[in-house]
C-alpha cells in the first residue's frame, strides 16, 4: 500500500515556478490556478476558470503556436482525469516543448473531497507512458521537486510528472475572472501590445 500523500501542493508549485523565466504556464480551473496566482500574477499566464478537462490541451496549443518556448500546464489529478484523452492525443504529436504537472492530492477539493480513481489505484505516470509519452514519472518526496524543476526548463522533450500532494484548505489567491482580458494580456505579452488588436 503506498503512502498518503503529504506534499504541500502550493509549496509545490511555488518551488516550481522559481527563476520561471519566461515559462508560458496554463493553469487548471481550482487550486492549482489559485496556487499559481498565489506565486504571481503573470502575464504569461493562463488560468482556466472552467471547461474542466481542457487544460492539457490548451497547453498543446500554446505549445504549437510558440515552439521556442517551454510550455508548463500545472492541473490536478480530477481536471486530467476528466480529459484522460487529451494524454493520447499529445503523446501522438509530441510537442517537446510542453511539460504537463499534475498535483494529485486523490480527491475533488472544490466539490467536497470525493476521492478520485487515483485514491483507488489509478497511476496517472503509467496511463501517460501508456498513451506513449517519452517520460513520466510520480514524485511524493521534497527533495524530487528540485529535479523536477530543472526538467522542467532542460529537459528537450515531452514529459509529464505526477506528485502526490496533501488535500489542503489554502486561502484562494483568486487570477483575473475575464477570459477576453486573459488572452489579450499573454498574446500581448507575446506578441507585443499591437497584437491584441490584429
Amino acid at each position: 500500500m503506498t503512502p498518503a500523500p503529504h506534499l504541500n501542493r502550493r509549496e509545490v508549485v511555488t518551488a516550481l515556478l522559481a527563476g520561471r523565466g519566461d515559462l508560458l504556464v496554463v493553469a487548471g480551473l481550482g487550486a492549482t490556478a489559485w496556487d499559481v496566482a498565489s506565486v504571481a500574477d503573470h502575464p504569461l499566464d493562463f488560468p482556466l476558470w472552467g471547461a474542466m478537462g481542457g487544460a492539457a490541451m490548451v497547453g498543446l496549443g500554446l505549445a504549437f503556436a510558440q515552439p521556442s518556448r517551454k510550455v508548463l500546464v500545472i492541473t490536478g489529478d480530477g481536471e486530467i482525469l476528466m480529459g484522460m484523452g487529451s494524454l493520447a492525443t499529445i503523446a501522438a504529436q509530441r510537442p517537446r516543448n510542453l511539460r504537463v504537472v499534475v498535483m494529485d492530492n486523490e480527491c475533488y477539493a472544490e466539490t467536497g473531497l470525493q476521492r478520485t480513481h487515483t485514491a483507488f489505484g489509478a497511476d496517472i505516470a503509467a496511463i501517460a507512458l501508456a498513451c506513449g509519452f517519452p517520460n513520466a514519472r510520480t514524485a511524493r518526496e521534497a527533495d524530487e521537486i528540485e529535479p523536477l524543476r530543472e526538467d522542467i526548463h532542460q529537459l528537450d522533450d515531452l514529459f509529464l510528472a505526477v506528485i502526490k500532494v496533501a488535500p489542503t484548505d489554502d486561502p484562494k489567491a483568486l487570477p483575473p475572472r475575464d477570459g477576453a482580458y486573459l488572452k489579450n494580456r499573454m498574446r500581448a505579452a507575446l506578441l507585443g501590445p499591437q497584437a491584441v488588436f490584429e
